[in-house]
């Protein structure tokens, strides 16, 4: 009996305590339940089979993906077009894809035979998670939402990111529950002064992350400010798109824009344009010479369709700073990193004829490059991330430049409700500026429209579900961070000597007592 309950009780532990990490993340922001969640899965992998912890690593993330991106159901259930039990299935599969990384890391880790614990927990642990999330970021264009470190934006940890970035400060959470994974009493391998040894390494790293956040790594650039107005229409998806609702919502936008033409920059939302930009050519050369009129750049989400019949994503900039408009805009940004279902399907061939989730109106855009230009607005230069983009640090910093002010992120989370999905894609875009060093500015249809100085502090928002215009002065930064010149290199260099040291100490442990733990567990 008692083996039938380990058996059961520990999957279910690890599925608990995968739950309780979402509570780390926005909305609730319970921050330092995060390295208690890793703390207590590496507890139980301690003795496991790789094929035990490869499974309890499995449960950790469903507990943790079938509670935090929840959200991701609000838009297969109100828009997927399919019976609940079709979207519940499709969800479930999403889930269990997202737990395989988790579970790539429990089961090579326990793979790992090395000679000292501090091996295993402290140098190989950190070093397979960053592999496992960096997967899980890359496969399938990549789903890179709540690595470890996002929760962390509000923490003592979130000096780390202008350094390592988001997933230095994930880096950082596995080495020092790996610590405190070694110095638990009957549980771990060091004891007596090992122990205290191990709560002094835990104290010094929270410190020195602590002292990060006194160092001002960019400072603000006095002589780059403009007045910046971002416009919330609030339309509903459901209305976006219907014929009869065209120029009511383009209506609504002009007469809110036109209070604001004292603005230097005045920015819309990602599709904020209920129409293809070339079926508009006449509104936008109307709208570039009102703007031009009052000196302002207006920037706005739009999608269009060129000759060979490819749709993309867009942004385009009209007004001050811009030629004249013309078919197509001059200044554009095409979305580069497409969300999996939402703008491609994968397999197509295969998954459309399934479900009319995969064959939403424009489900098929083409990506733009991954490098583009940034947009002109009024004197300054905005890094253009759109919606999805901005949870991909990597190739935000490869479009910065020098002479890079601020960066954009537009966004229609009107797909995903009163979820807590909106509240987490702030959170993201909270972590770029922190990592870059440079102010963001989030442009929604219906929330969160925000704007972020350099340490990702939110300077002024609007509420959600409300049309309303947020106005604010917009600085930007002179100076680099670390992370904007390093990237991820440092970390990975770090998974490379750490691979090295893992062969190089090869061989059976002989510090544990796995019976001990298993009794305990």
């Amino acid at each position: 009996m008692n083996h039938i309950v380990r058996q059961i009780g520990q999957p279910l532990a690890a599925a608990l305590l995968g739950a309780s990490a979402t509570l780390a993340f926005a909305p609730f922001s319970y921050w330092l339940l995060m390295p208690v969640s890793l703390w207590g899965l590496f507890l139980l992998l301690q003795s496991a089979s790789p094929k035990k912890a490869s499974l309890l690593g499995f449960c950790w993330g469903l507990g943790q993906f079938a509670t935090g991106v929840s959200w991701v159901y609000v838009s297969i259930d109100h828009f997927g077009g399919m019976p609940a039990i079709a979207g519940l299935s499709l969800m479930a599969l999403l889930v269990m894809y997202l737990s395989l990384y988790p579970a790539l890391f429990a089961g090579v880790l326990a793979r790992c035979s090395v000679r000292h614990a501090a091996i295993k927990w402290l140098i190989l642990a950190p070093s397979l998670w960053l592999v496992a999330d960096g997967l899980r970021g890359w496969v399938f264009t990549g789903f890179p939402w709540l690595w470890p470190g996002y929760s962390q934006i509000d923490s003592p940890l979130a000096g780390v990111a202008p350094v390592l970035g988001v997933q230095g400060i994930t880096w950082l959470l596995v080495l020092m529950a790996g610590l405190a994974t070694l110095i638990t009493p009957k549980w771990g391998a060091w004891q007596g002064r090992k122990q205290l040894a191990g709560l002094a390494a835990i104290a010094g790293l929270s410190a020195c992350a602590y002292g990060l956040n006194t160092i001002q790594w960019v400072e603000a650039h006095p002589e780059k400010q403009q007045t910046v107005s971002l416009i919330q229409g609030n339309i509903p998806q459901a209305l976006k798109w219907r014929p009869d609702q065209r120029w009511p919502t383009l209506m609504k936008y002009l007469d809110l824009t036109r209070q604001h033409w004292d603005s230097d920059v005045v920015i819309w939302p990602e599709a904020a344009i209920p129409a293809l930009e070339r079926d508009l050519p006449r509104f936008f050369e109307q709208l570039d010479t009102a703007a031009k009129n009052n000196h302002t750049t207006v920037i706005t989400g739009v999608l269009d369709q060129n000759a060979a019949g490819q749709y993309f994503n867009n942004v385009i900039a009209v007004g001050a700073d811009t030629p004249s408009y013309q078919y197509p805009a001059p200044k554009q940004y095409s979305k580069h990193h497409l969300l999996p279902f939402g703008e491609f399907v994968p397999f197509e061939s295969l998954l459309r004829p399934l479900a009319p989730l995969f064959n939403l109106p424009m489900s098929s855009f083409s990506p733009g490059e991954a490098i583009q230009p940034a947009l002109p607005a009024n004197g300054l230069a905005y890094i253009t991330a759109l919606c999805y983009e901005i949870a991909f640090p990597a190739q935000i910093r490869a479009n910065l430049t020098p002479d890079s002010n601020a960066i954009i992120t537009l966004s229609n989370d009107a797909w995903f409700g009163r979820s807590i999905g909106p509240l987490q894609h702030l959170e993201i875009a909270r972590m770029r500026a922190r990592e870059f060093g440079l102010p963001v500015i989030r442009a929604t249809n219906n929330g969160v429209t925000a704007i972020m100085d350099a340490r990702g502090n939110i300077q002024q928002s609007l509420p959600q579900f409300e049309t309303g215009v947020l106005t604010t002065t917009v600085t930007s930064t002179v100076g680099l961070t670390p992370y904007r010149q390093w990237g991820n290199t440092p970390l990975w260099i770090w998974v490379v000597i750490s691979g090295l040291v893992g062969w190089r100490y090869r061989g059976q442990p002989c510090h544990r007592t796995p019976r001990k733990i298993s009794t305990r567990a």
